[in-house]
């Protein structure tokens, strides 16, 4: 199962999110130098999203054939 991406607030890459908080990621564009450099938008908490993905949405009648599991 993949991450949920968001963009990030520092380059505007869309970056996965993980344990509330975007994953480490380079900043866009080509290196200069072989070091490694990350954006400083990495691991910083992501905002709550404004509603819970749900599974099921409860407003939606049983689908027929659908019984009580117990």
């Amino acid at each position: 199962m993949s991450a949920p991406r968001r963009t990030c607030p520092v380059c505007s890459r869309e970056i996965a999110v993980v344990g509330g908080r975007y994953a480490r990621h380079d900043p866009p564009g080509r290196r200069v130098s072989y070091d490694l450099v990350s954006c400083p938008g990495s691991r910083r908490s992501a905002p709550l999203l404004a509603t819970e993905p749900r599974l099921f949405d409860p407003e939606e009648p049983p689908m027929d054939g659908q019984g009580q599991l117990f």
